[in-house]
């Protein structure tokens, strides 16, 4: 058997282009323009989608808000100032009446850093949001920043009497009754005290329940017993037992004094007077602030 010919790794001699093991190559499916189309088509397919432009538009949109705004690292960062530890010793030696060791203090600020990531942490969560109680203790603090920012209001003598004419009822002393009263009850048992009193057989029980109203103002008693039980008070006579229906039941009552008021004078209250408009004025300052605050807000009420 001849040696096999010596492989040759020269060039391909003309005419054997495209041939090999006596394939032609040219008679092959060819592969490369069809792959080369494709990504071209699927290019095509994907530039009419709606979820890929939605996909590039919400990339952006968060890139740019990274850059734009990036995360404030400093609530990663909790700072327990001397102030803040000279507090937490300060209320130990009051509640303790001996000052707090190295070690209690530590605990302590240990605690309230605790506390404090539990809030952060919390926040983060939402679960402040729809509480009522957080709600209401922010917007309390936020009235106190508004109030602490508003300098006490300084009015003259004649603002003031302008303003104590329009409020006098206010200041002026009212009607004042001091009655007894009995415990409530239905209408028969009221009743049947009634007449145990008019025969002066008090029963001990009525006696120790029996309590004595002194100087109540007129105008505070609807409040209290209802319209019908003020009125017919006031029809009593003088030191009579009588039975009046109020809110709560039925009621063994004597009227025993009524007082007419007296309306008040400026130079007998003016103090008083002063500080009134300037806590009605701050506040009226105050509410003022809050509806500037309101107008950044739209608000919706549903029906």
């Amino acid at each position: 058997m001849d040696d096999p010919a010596p492989l040759s790794i020269g060039p391909i001699p003309a005419g054997a282009a495209g041939q090999a093991g006596g394939l032609d190559l040219a008679t092959l499916p060819h592969a490369g323009p069809r792959r080369a189309g494709i990504l071209p088509r699927a290019w095509l397919l994907l530039r009419r989608e709606p979820l890929v432009h939605f996909l590039l538009l919400g990339g952006l949109i968060f890139g740019a808000d990274a850059v734009m705004h990036p995360p404030d690292r400093t609530e990663r960062v909790i700072t327990v100032t001397r102030a803040m530890r000279e507090s937490m010793a300060a209320g130990f030696d009051e509640d303790r009446e001996r000052p707090a060791t190295d070690a209690e203090l530590r605990a302590m600020v240990e605690n309230w850093v605790a506390s404090e990531i539990l809030y952060r942490e919390g926040k983060l969560l939402g679960v402040d949001r729809g509480d009522d109680a957080i709600r209401d203790r922010i917007a309390y603090k936020l009235q106190l920043m508004i109030f602490s920012g508003l300098d006490a209001p300084v009015a003259t003598e004649a603002a003031l009497r302008a303003w104590f004419a329009q409020n006098h009822a206010r200041f002026d002393e009212p009607d004042r009754v001091s009655f007894y009263i009995g415990p409530p009850s239905d209408e028969a048992t009221a009743r049947k005290h009634l007449a145990a009193v008019q025969a002066e057989e008090d029963p001990a029980e009525l006696q120790r329940t029996t309590r004595a109203v002194i100087g109540r103002p007129i105008p505070s008693l609807s409040a209290s017993f209802g319209d019908a039980f003020r009125d017919g008070l006031l029809a009593l006579p003088l030191e009579t037992w009588s039975v009046l229906q109020s809110k709560e039941g039925w009621h063994l009552v004597r009227l025993d004094s009524r007082r007419p008021g007296a309306p008040a004078r400026f130079e007998d209250n003016q103090d008083e007077i002063v500080k009134v408009w300037q806590t009605d004025s701050t506040r009226s300052r105050a509410w003022e602030a809050v509806q500037r605050l309101r107008a950044s807000y739209t608000v919706r009420i549903e029906p």
